[in-house]
Order: structure tokens, then C-alpha cells, then sequence
């Protein structure tokens, strides 16, 4: 490590003793992060704790490809109830183990040949005709196409509304304990696991050593982000209608994670002494990545802040992209996210889509989610 004395102290957005900046990351997070941003790739937050933030793939690849030196223990997603177990709150080694073991079901030629028609047929069924509200529309949608892949037909959706449903309610709604529901998830997730139905992702987790665990964590991790995601690509669909094709699709949910990455931010913590572009970082000291601010950097993306699905067409810049993280500790189901994204996205194509709320901004809350309904029209061919 650098000597301390060649280390320089890092920039601070403006804060506010004595809460530093807690209060603007609780209501004005994505601001907070811009405006640190415009100090340099890399700046300082007084949080609940010290918090240091990089963006850019340098600081990409220094956090996300050493998981030796930066742990998921006591990060940011231990914050949830519905992520504080399972594979997501697994640090090396035994990560490494225990995702080689799932890789291959979760991988994207798998869970295409598997679900593709099954998503598609619920996303033709389910498309909605009139005014409707994206989130909620896609909140009910990819509700039914995890059941469909994770579970099937025989597990009560009202025991999986239930469990999700905090997931869509303001904080501190997704933070909160629910025991209860948590314990009846288990218990429907347990009978499953004990006779999967043919076909489904259950007959993974019936192999794994806390399956039930496991599989009800990948259920939440799954949900508002993909749903979220969802809502933003059917609104930016509604304003490029020459987009609204079924060979298009891709590239329009490629240019939605860029625009509006689910996880809009991700940490680590230090797990020793290290220092990164004259930087100084303590061994348990909290690392944030930002895809949000990745994103929209001008020099990696230009024109960063229009949506313009057509620069997909060009290569992505290496730790430039990253929706789903990046590294060892790549998002599983990045593959079943998008599968099911494009299933959904295609099912609109040939329709017309008008948007009938005039104006929606992104908002960092637990996923990047609108900051209120997304009203829609779908006029149909």
C-alpha cells in the first residue's frame, strides 16, 4: 500500500452536520450521487457509516473482480430481510462452490429453452388494452412468470403475493422483518421441494443444501428489480414507436438496464488496508459501485442521458456495463431477468403505445423505481 503520506483525503458532496449526508441518500439519493459525481470517480459519504464511491470501469473492476478484498458480509443488500441469506449474502470461498452448482440452470441457453414460450404466453395473455399502470402491470407480470419458472402451477399465489408484496411498498416497507410471511413462504417452498414439479428451477434448489432459503431469496432478488425494469422499458417504448418491434426488443431492454439499472447502486466492505487512485481505504470501511453513475458517464456512453437503444449495436465498453454487477458475483439470474424482459417487451410489439402521465423520474429507493404511476395507453394492431 502507498505510503499514507502520498494519500489524499477524499471530496465530499455538500452535507449537513450532524447527519452528514444521510438525509439527502434517504431523499435525494441519486442527486447526492451526481453531485458527488462532478468532484472526481471516486468521493466520500457520511452515512450510518463511512462510505467511500467509485464509478467507471477502473473502480469497477478494482471492487468487483477482487472478492477476496471486498466481502459481501455487512453490505448494503444485508440491510434486507429478503436478501440477508442464500447465495447473495455468501462470501468466497464457499461462494465459488455453491454457484458452480447453479450456474449451469441459470445459465441464459438454459432458461431460454426452457421458459421462452411459457413467458411469452403469459406475457400475450396478460398484456393489458386501455389505460393501465406499467409497475403495476409489471409488478402482476413478473409475479407470474418467477411462479411459472421457479415453483408452477401448484403453489398458492396468494401466499406469493403476500411474500412479495412488501417489496413494492415504500421504505421502510422492503426492510421491515415480516416473519410471518417469511415462515409461510418457507413452508409452501418446503412441500414443493419435497416433489418439484418437472420443469421448474425448484428442482434445482430441491438439490441444495438450504434450498428453501435459497430459493425464496432468488424470488425477492428477482422481483421488483425485474418488474421495476420492466415499467421504465414500456415507458420509454411509448415515445419511440419505431422501436416497437419484435427484432428490437433486445436492444431496447439492453438500453433500459443502462438507463435505469435496478441496482442502482452495490457495496462491499474492505476486507483489508488498500488505496485506489491515491486513496486511501481501511480494511471495513464500506465500498459503493454505482451502475447509475457508470452509466451515465459521458465518456463511456455518449449522449448518456437519451434513450437510444440503436448504441447497442456498437461493442459495450469493458466494466462500462454492468445492470447485473459484474465479476464472480455476476447477478444469477441475469439470464431469467432478461429472458423474461424481452418476453414481455416483445408482446407489446405492433401496438400502439401511448404515455398518458406526462412526465416519471427514476428514484433510489431499495431498486431504481419510478417516482410514481406509470400511466400507459396500449392501443391494440
Amino acid at each position: 500500500m502507498t505510503e499514507r503520506s502520498t494519500l489524499t483525503a477524499l471530496p465530499e458532496p455538500l452535507g449537513k452536520p450532524p447527519v452528514g449526508h444521510l438525509s439527502r441518500w434517504t431523499f435525494d439519493s441519486l442527486g447526492l450521487l451526481e453531485e458527488g459525481a462532478a468532484l472526481g470517480p471516486v468521493f466520500g459519504l457520511q452515512l450510518w457509516r463511512k462510505a467511500i464511491v467509485g464509478y467507471g470501469p477502473d473502480w469497477n473492476r478494482f471492487v468487483l473482480g477482487d472478492m477476496a478484498g471486498f466481502r459481501s458480509k455487512g453490505s448494503l443488500s444485508q440491510l434486507s430481510p429478503y436478501l440477508s441469506a442464500g447465495i447473495v449474502a455468501t462470501d468466497a470461498p464457499a461462494h465459488r462452490a455453491r454457484r458452480a452448482a447453479m450456474n449451469p440452470t441459470f445459465h441464459r441457453r438454459e432458461v431460454t429453452a426452457r421458459y421462452a414460450e411459457v413467458f411469452a404466453g403469459l406475457a400475450e395473455r396478460h398484456r393489458p388494452t386501455g389505460d393501465f399502470d406499467a409497475s403495476t402491470f409489471s409488478s402482476d407480470l413478473i409475479r407470474r412468470m418467477l411462479t411459472a419458472a421457479f415453483v408452477g402451477s401448484r403453489f398458492p399465489d396468494t401466499v406469493m403475493r403476500s411474500f412479495l408484496a412488501p417489496l413494492d411498498t415504500p421504505l421502510p416497507g422492503p426492510l421491515l422483518r415480516r416473519p410471518i410471511k417469511v415462515r409461510r413462504m418457507q413452508h409452501h417452498l418446503k412441500r414443493i421441494l419435497a416433489d418439484p414439479e418437472p420443469g421448474t428451477l425448484a428442482e434445482l434448489f430441491a438439490t441444495l443444501p438450504d434450498g428453501v432459503q435459497e430459493m425464496r431469496v432468488a424470488i425477492a432478488a428477482a422481483y421488483d428489480t425485474t418488474a421495476h425494469t420492466l415499467a421504465f422499458a414500456l415507458w420509454e417504448l411509448a415515445a419511440r414507436p419505431e422501436l416497437n418491434t419484435p427484432d428490437r426488443a433486445a436492444a431496447v431492454v439492453d438500453e433500459t438496464l443502462r438507463m435505469y439499472p435496478s441496482g442502482w447502486i452495490g457495496s462491499r466492505v474492505a476486507a483489508q488496508d488498500t488505496e485506489f487512485a491515491g486513496h486511501a481505504i481501511p480494511a471495513g470501511r464500506l465500498v459503493l459501485y454505482s451502475p447509475y453513475l457508470t452509466h451515465r458517464s459521458a465518456e463511456l456512453w455518449p449522449d448518456p442521458t437519451s434513450f437510444r437503444p440503436e448504441r447497442f449495436d456498437q461493442p459495450r465498453p469493458a466494466w462500462g456495463y454492468i445492470p447485473f454487477s459484474a465479476g464472480e458475483r455476476t447477478c444469477l439470474g441475469a439470464g431469467l431477468a432478461t429472458l423474461m424482459l424481452r418476453s414481455a417487451v416483445t408482446a407489446f410489439a405492433g401496438s400502439r403505445l401511448d404515455r398518458v402521465t406526462e412526465e416519471i423520474h427514476p428514484k433510489g429507493v431499495l431498486t431504481l423505481t419510478p417516482n410514481g404511476p406509470v400511466l400507459l395507453r396500449r392501443t391494440p394492431d
